[in-house]
């Protein structure tokens, strides 16, 4: 071990306070990242109704492709800097740093662009009905305004994490939400905006947020980045975007997921006692909800990220162990928490969004208890993925990452719609969480030796079959 790797309290400190640490700002983040549009949602169905807030739901595929690349660029970003920073290379680090702020500004801008123009057929594609279309275009011209500064929270989050900072991260996205949070009734009820007032309290936080994070990256606690970091190489972009695949991966899934899901509620709802717009904005809350307390065990992985990868670069795999172990223990006892609040208490959590009509109220209780039945699964699939990605395995990490929503959750959605209508749509989300849960944990068994015997026998230059003999001993 270098002077470098020695000195860096992530490959000395003991792993249950590295976790503390590390762990919390990053669970505070998301969550608060998840509290956005929620928040907005909540205010919207007491100021405008539920039509408001399916027009918000048909926005969140656009959101998820910026917030997928965001990701990409940041969790790739973050596992770059931090298996160099375990080798003790710095440059390398730096290089991965500066060219993250060129993909992360240059990709937003041309988001904005894109979804501007064909604002109106993406909300077509995503399961626009006529009664929502108006308030989804509304929210929608302006929200996509924010996209630039979207991009940079989503992005420079993970990458200050991994530079050691995680309360720095968690700081910069608490300012965006309280922002938000006071911003949005003032601009629903008090100014009678609707909900261009929730987009305009959304984009002020994020602008509030972002340029929080620009400062706080011109000074860097492990490396130093200048202007020659900020010119693209390309050696370095494609190991950065390689290492985020998994993340980019889960985000974009998200869309079809979305898509899918919107346009078969809308289908099947049509058919149904509830309507078209019910089980639209209905399971809209459900999905953002489970978000936020999701988010927690998300938080959990994301936070232990840099620890996962300094530790693998480092050569101490013990830690890196003892390091999964920790996460995935912590993540499920969170999961199942949530389980038993979403079974027994959703009308409580249902009511912050509106009172509506009875029938609304029946569809949204359905919505909790049966998509979010195997809810406590998800830690498994979260850990195991970001525990892939942080050591370098990229493909594996994706796998992970499709598995749930595209190999389980989207055909269990399409087939179970067409067999049992609008409510067969909401037992895939407990198909789709099992199953990937499961297979995470498959996957991790087989690979768990095969990484490890293979990593440390390259560093010994012993066979792998010596060093597998040996760890049986």
């Amino acid at each position: 071990m270098n002077e470098q790797v020695a000195a860096n309290p992530l490959g000395t400190e003991r792993v249950g306070k590295l976790l503390i640490r590390y762990a919390i700002p990053s669970i505070i983040s998301i969550v608060v990242n998840s509290l956005y549009n929620m928040v907005d949602q909540i205010f919207i169905g007491q100021g405008v109704g539920y039509l408001g807030n399916a027009a918000t739901n048909i926005l969140l595929p656009l959101t998820s492709i910026l917030l997928a690349l965001g990701m990409m660029i940041g969790d790739g970003t973050a596992s770059y800097m931090s298996l160099n920073l375990g080798k003790g290379d710095k440059q390398e680090a730096a290089y991965g740093v500066g060219n993250a702020v060129t993909l992360a500004v240059g990709t937003s801008v041309i988001l904005l662009v894109v979804f501007e123009v064909f604002l109106e057929p993406f909300c077509q594609l995503f399961g626009a009905t006529e009664g929502n279309l108006p308030y989804a275009l509304e929210y929608g011209s302006i929200i996509i305004l924010g996209f630039p500064f979207a991009m940079i929270d989503g992005a420079f989050g993970s990458i200050l994490r991994a530079d050691g900072r995680p309360k720095v991260s968690m700081i910069g996205l608490l300012i965006g939400c309280i922002t938000n949070i006071i911003l949005d009734p003032i601009f629903i009820f008090v100014c009678h905006w609707g909900v261009k007032g929730a987009a305009w309290a959304t984009i002020i936080g994020q602008i509030l947020n972002a340029v929080y994070f620009l400062l706080c990256m011109l000074r860097f606690k492990t490396i130093k980045v200048t202007k020659q970091h900020l010119v693209p190489k390309w050696t370095v972009i494609k190991k950065v975007l390689t290492l985020g695949t998994s993340s980019f991966i889960s985000q974009v899934a998200s869309v079809f997921v979305i898509a899918v899901m919107n346009n078969s509620l809308v289908k099947y709802g049509a058919m149904s006692k509830y309507g078209a717009d019910i089980p639209l904005a209905a399971l809209g809350i459900t999905m953002k909800v489970s978000q936020l307390i999701t988010g927690i065990a998300l938080g959990i992985a994301t936070g232990l990220q840099p620890i996962f990868g300094f530790n693998y670069g480092s050569g101490q795999y013990d830690r890196v162990k003892k390091t999964y172990k920790l996460a995935l223990t912590s993540c499920t006892l969170v999961l199942v928490v949530a389980f038993f609040i979403f079974q027994f208490c959703p009308e409580y959590i249902i009511n912050l969004f509106g009172q509506e009509s009875d029938l609304y109220m029946e569809f949204a209780v359905k919505c909790f208890r049966v998509y979010l039945l195997a809810c406590f699964m998800i830690g498994a699939g979260a850990v195991t993925g970001i525990f892939f990605q942080a050591i370098g395995k990229p493909v594996s990490a994706a796998v992970l990452s499709l598995s749930r929503q595209i190999i389980f959750l989207i055909p269990a959605m399409l087939l179970f719609g067409h067999l049992w209508g609008v409510e067969g749509i909401l037992w895939a989300g407990p198909v789709g969480d099992g199953l990937s849960g499961v297979i995470s944990l498959i996957t991790l068994g087989i690979f768990w030796k095969k990484i490890f015997s293979k990593d440390m026998a390259e560093r010994s230059g012993l066979s792998v079959e010596t060093v597998e003999a040996q760890g049986e001993h």
